[in-house]
């Protein structure tokens, strides 16, 4: 396999782990917090989706478009919102999700070796001095906040998956 089938596989594995832990949750799930400053999972779910197209984007990725208004939802002023008119509900924001991350497998896919060579984006070249480093940094970036969704289905008596 080469690089770019690698990353490719690594993205769509862990989105697929993403929805078994999402599974069993109810739009009300998604709002709950594991501890009273803790990000609920759907704030996370949306600073997932925002962020992993931002970052694609700046290395020059063409992501698909977001719905209206969807960015201003999840910003570090709204991870204190717990209105759950404030947030889409679940299968929309899995739906967006697998969206941006086929557009993120579509672009790995299509890389050069040279292109996954490439400096990363100057502001995130601390920690992804390639582009290659960025595209693994998506499978990575999930599942540090599957971690955090792990706790709460624990908070909610879920069975555990992992």
């Amino acid at each position: 396999m080469t690089m770019q089938e690698h990353l490719a596989a690594a993205l769509e594995q862990n989105i697929g782990m993403l929805k078994m832990t999402l599974a069993d949750f109810s739009d009300a799930d998604l709002l709950v917090r594991p501890l009273p400053n803790a990000n609920h999972t759907a704030w996370q779910l949306g600073h997932l989706i925002v962020s992993e197209r931002q970052m694609n984007m700046a290395a020059g990725a063409k992501m698909p478009a977001l719905p209206p208004g969807f960015e201003a939802k999840f910003t570090k002023e709204t991870a204190k919102v717990d209105d759950p008119a404030a947030f889409p509900k679940k299968s929309d924001l899995l739906a967006t999700y697998e969206q941006q991350r086929k557009g993120t497998v579509a672009w790995v896919k299509g890389l050069s070796q040279k292109e996954l060579d490439a400096p990363g984006p100057e502001h995130m070249r601390e920690f992804c001095p390639t582009v290659a480093s960025l595209a693994m940094l998506g499978p990575g970036h999930l599942a540090m906040h599957m971690g955090q969704m792990q706790v709460i289905r624990r908070k909610l008596g879920k069975p555990v998956l992992f």
